[in-house]
């Protein structure tokens, strides 16, 4: 099989309750009780790898590469926040996701993320 027959337009959506250890002001990535920037970043990521991981070999899986993403407005505690991720192109091992975030119906980020397929083993051993 080649995975990357199958992850083209491959979407998963991953959720979150914004909490107080989600804020910037928890995180130290800034002052303000409101999601952090690298929280929403690990939401669009885990959306990235669980839309693609039912259709990778046992012994696959994807490892972030590159993250590009604009946070356009801040989400206070409480509020649920959505994070998608759509697999817009395949090429070898190299996995191109468009990331979008929405608190309600409106878009707090977006972005490009890039992931790449790796056996699991073989990963670990350059340790």
């Amino acid at each position: 099989m080649n995975e990357k027959d199958t992850m083209m337009g491959a979407t998963c959506t991953s959720r979150l309750v914004v909490r107080a250890e989600d804020t910037a002001q928890c995180m130290g990535s800034g002052d303000m009780p409101v999601l952090a920037t690298p929280r929403l970043v690990a939401l669009m990521e885990n959306a990235a790898m669980n839309a693609v991981a039912k259709g990778l070999d046992a012994a696959l899986t994807t490892v972030g590469g590159e993250m590009r993403v604009r946070h356009l407005a801040p989400s206070p505690i409480g509020s649920s926040v959505e994070a998608t991720a759509l697999v817009v192109d395949a090429q070898g091992r190299k996995l191109t996701f468009h990331v979008t975030a929405h608190e309600g119906g409106k878009l707090i980020g977006e972005g490009e993320h890039t992931r790449f397929i790796v056996d699991r083993e073989k990963f670990l051993a350059k340790l």
